[in-house]
């Protein structure tokens, strides 16, 4: 039977030594990590999430260690001031294999509030963590708690294999909490992110199918698309957002052509507005279904005209990709980049697009992020043998079926005037491949 607690009481469950699984993002729970923080007798607790929503006390707390999937502010902030805050390599979709190894003793998620049938939808998140979830429920040894909030949107799986929701009588222990929503914003960008978008839009065909992640650079080219003249555009992404909203009023998604999954749009986790939330309230043209489904190259690949279009802080001139680590230091996450970055290459019309501003200011220098070599010990989030286009603000560079030596006058051509003529005189200098 259920039970019914209060966040305090439901943390209290935990062990000082104890292991607990929690959902990125979305998917956390606030009011439980909220209640964690006012104990102060954890000898060893290991918490596995990623891509923390709100600063909790309970990650500065000594005999806690934070095992993160994916960086955002938060996590480098707690970092950045000493606490156990440690990245664990993986893209997103291997951290379901993840959790079944480690199995911890305790798994948490959100959820909306409960159907007339007892069902509890998963909401915003499906991710990593829904196998671990119902693993979790199942075992008498573990324990299952769900945090209840009625702000949440019920959204939809696709049943009766990917359900994307639990049953109240597969769960531990409820706590009822009406948080607010997490506001994921889109930068605004500015003349940079529309040249980078205008230079995507011509690639994109009527009928594309399209990925599209969180930033400047995504939303421009999403709202270009909907307000522009094409359509029939099917949606396969790991993250649904605002603009994919918009594109949807717009009346330029059918979904009707993808080849997978035909008649609706899919993802795995939502972020945006409070619109995009009550948008999504029981709306069927969008179904959450796990990352292992949604990422899968070969799920990608089976879309008709894959277009993926993903970020990345820097790329040298063989190709390579840095798009997680930022001065050595650990920015952001693998996720789905190179699920999306590589997984699209099975098919001549199917593009991937790596998007990034030719330059960058530190300390009030301004740097290029095309690079001639990336400096020993730099970390590749992508291989050069993955890339199909770059794109910066001067242009796509092509390189699928170059040479090396092309690839690299290819990326010279996209890179900031400034920097072409000392980009190409480093690469000539250590060049030993035509």
């Amino acid at each position: 039977m259920v039970r019914r607690l209060r966040p305090e009481d439901a943390v209290a469950l935990l062990e000082p030594r104890d292991r607990l699984g929690l959902p990125l993002g979305p998917g956390l729970p606030p009011a439980l990590l909220t209640a964690l923080g006012t104990r102060d007798d954890w000898q060893q607790l290991e918490v596995f999430a990623a891509l923390l929503m709100g600063l909790y006390p309970v990650f500065t707390r000594s005999g806690v260690q934070l095992r993160s999937g994916f960086f955002g502010p938060v996590e480098r902030g707690l970092a950045a001031a000493g606490h156990d805050v440690q990245f664990v390599p993986a893209d997103f979709r291997r951290f379901t294999r993840i959790l079944e190894r480690l199995r911890p003793r305790v798994m948490a998620t959100v959820a909306a509030a409960p159907d007339d049938q007892g069902q509890l939808s998963l909401s915003l998140h499906a991710g990593a963590t829904t196998a671990a979830l119902r693993d979790a429920g199942r075992d008498p040894d573990r324990l299952l708690i769900v945090e209840v909030n009625p702000n949440l949107p019920r959204t939809c799986g696709l049943p009766p294999r990917c359900p994307h929701a639990l049953h109240v009588d597969e769960v531990d222990v409820i706590v009822e909490q009406a948080s607010p929503l997490p506001v994921v914003a889109d930068p605004p960008g500015g003349e940079v992110e529309a040249r980078i978008a205008r230079h995507v839009q011509t690639f994109i065909q009527p009928g594309s199918t399209l990925q599209t992640g969180i930033g400047a650079i995504p939303s421009q080219v999403v709202s270009r698309l909907a307000e522009g003249p094409g359509g029939d555009y099917g949606v396969h992404s790991e993250m649904f957002t605002t603009g994919l909203m918009d594109l949807h009023r717009a009346g330029k998604v059918t979904n009707a052509n993808k080849g997978l999954h035909e008649g609706y749009s899919v993802c795995t986790f939502a972020g945006g507005s409070a619109e995009l939330y009550a948008w999504l309230e029981g709306n069927e043209q969008v179904r959450f279904l796990p990352v292992d489904e949604v990422n899968a190259p070969e799920n990608i690949a089976a879309n008709r005209d894959m277009m993926c279009i993903n970020g990345a802080l820097a790329v040298d001139l063989a190709g390579q990709v840095a798009a997680d680590t930022l001065g050595g230091r650990q920015y952001s996450g693998i996720g789905g980049h190179e699920d999306f970055t590589g997984g699209p290459g099975l098919e001549n019309s199917d593009r991937s697009f790596v998007c990034l501003p030719a330059t960058a200011r530190v300390k009030g220098k301004q740097i290029s992020r095309i690079t001639a070599r990336f400096s020993a010990g730099r970390v590749v989030t992508s291989p050069r043998h993955q890339i199909d286009v770059v794109v910066t603000e001067y242009g796509a560079a092509e390189l699928a079926g170059l040479t090396v030596a092309e690839r690299a006058e290819a990326l010279i051509g996209i890179a900031h005037p400034d920097f072409r003529k000392d980009l190409r005189a480093e690469w000539s200098a250590g060049a030993d491949e035509g």
